[in-house]
């Protein structure tokens, strides 16, 4: 775990200024490494708990329209446990990039984790 975070903190200092991260609606940033945007036009967003099922080997999502601001047909992700990043609150986001079927960043609630 701590690996990737410093591999998102590598990534983020090497990121070009143009792009900027966004806060969640919680008002925690996501690292710019995640995210290039703002809450209508990012890939970021908080995702509704019941889309999120723990299996032994890592999160499974399953996304709809509705569920994330880029989604516009469902979509399934798999999410290994050593990939993901606690959320700076008590909810579940995940970041698409750069379209909805690929899974940038994804982050649970430090409980869940």
């Amino acid at each position: 775990m701590a690996e990737l975070a410093g591999v998102i903190a590598a990534a983020a200092a090497l990121e070009d200024g143009s792009a900027l991260a966004h806060d969640a609606d919680s008002h925690w940033a996501y690292p710019l490494a995640c995210c290039h945007g703002d809450q209508v036009t990012g890939e970021c967003g908080k995702i509704p708990s019941m889309t999120v099922t723990p299996r032994p080997d890592g999160y499974v999502i399953i996304l709809r329209p509705g569920d994330h601001q880029k989604v516009t047909h469902q979509n399934r992700y798999f999410v290994p446990y050593d990939s993901v990043i606690p959320s700076g609150d008590d909810n579940f986001h995940i970041c698409l990039h750069p379209t909805e079927e690929d899974e940038n960043c994804f982050f649970a609630p430090a409980d869940a984790i």
